[in-house]
């Protein structure tokens, strides 16, 4: 048997506000916790949120003392290494 899209909005319609006449506290606390599950994916932060993510690495380096060999090891904490956060300024 084949629902017609109107029919089922109707349908959903009259539940609901069978339902809020019933248990208004119920349906706002439903309706508050979809809306929390949904609102993080409709978010503009979440972009940004997902680029900081993928810039902060999972486990932070031992400091090490450079002997002069390693490229890939500041030579002092404040230097500049790894990937830039420029982005993030621009915002």
């Amino acid at each position: 048997r084949h629902l017609e899209p109107r029919a089922v909005l109707i349908g959903i319609g009259a539940f609901l506000k069978n339902a809020w006449n019933k248990e208004p506290v119920i349906v706002a606390s439903c309706a508050i916790g979809l809306l929390g599950a949904v609102l993080p994916f409709l978010s503009p932060y979440t972009k940004y949120t997902s680029m900081l993510n993928a810039a902060v690495p999972y486990n932070y380096p031992v400091p090490v003392r450079d002997d002069g060999n390693m490229d890939d090891v500041p030579a002092h904490p404040c230097e500049p290494k790894g990937r830039s956060l420029d982005w993030l300024k621009n915002l």
